[in-house]
């Protein structure tokens, strides 16, 4: 039976009274090595719940989050690699000043810590740009149910490369190596009769 940790999470935010895309929460869980199907994620409009077991620590990380406020989970962006499963979440109300914190009880938590590469202060956010790159290898939670039933875990490992599930683009190879064999036709009429003649040249 393999133990039980809480793994460290990291946060940043934006914030914005006019623009819902520009008003949200950067958050990482740090988590190595866990397959999808060792993870379950439940994410509701005031909570996050988590747990997956490591393929290499042998250990489970699990925790639960009650937010400071509503975030939407539909517009949940996610990027899962091998390292962490990273999360933005946007803020449900649309307001100019920062949430004063990630969750709803203000007693510190020892395995919570801001995200300085990410964190601005909500006075210079507008002079700081996007961070489109960041932005560009996220992926739609999807899932009604605000789980991970609703992603595409092939189409996110095609789209993270290296840093995609392990063993998954060789998955993927293989099973369109099959497709491809199941595509080809057979050979007919004069191209079958050239066929055979080949063969029995070589016998």
């Amino acid at each position: 039976m393999s133990d039980t940790l809480t793994p460290e999470v990291t946060w940043a935010q934006r914030s914005s009274k006019s623009e819902p895309e520009k008003n949200y929460i950067y958050l990482t869980i740090v988590a190595t090595d866990i397959p999808e199907k060792e993870m379950k994620l439940d994410l509701q409009p005031t909570s996050l719940s988590f747990k997956g077991t490591s393929t290499s620590k042998k250990v489970t990380y699990a925790v639960d989050l009650e937010f400071f406020a509503e975030i939407d989970p539909k517009e949940t962006k996610i990027h899962h690699t091998g390292r962490d499963i990273e999360m933005v979440l946007r803020k449900k109300e649309l307001k100019e000043e920062y949430w004063p914190r990630l969750l709803k009880d203000n007693k510190k938590m020892h395995f919570l810590k801001t995200d300085f590469e990410k964190w601005v202060d909500e006075d210079e956010q507008d002079a700081v740009p996007d961070d489109e790159d960041y932005m560009s290898k996220m992926n739609p939670m999807g899932g009604g149910d605000g789980g991970f039933g609703g992603i595409d875990f092939s189409k996110l490992g095609a789209a993270q490369g290296a840093g995609g599930l392990p063993g998954m683009e060789g998955e993927e190879q293989s099973s369109d190596d099959e497709e491809d064999d199941e595509d080809m036709p057979e050979l007919e009429g004069d191209d079958a009769e050239g066929e055979k003649k080949k063969v029995e040249e070589v016998k």
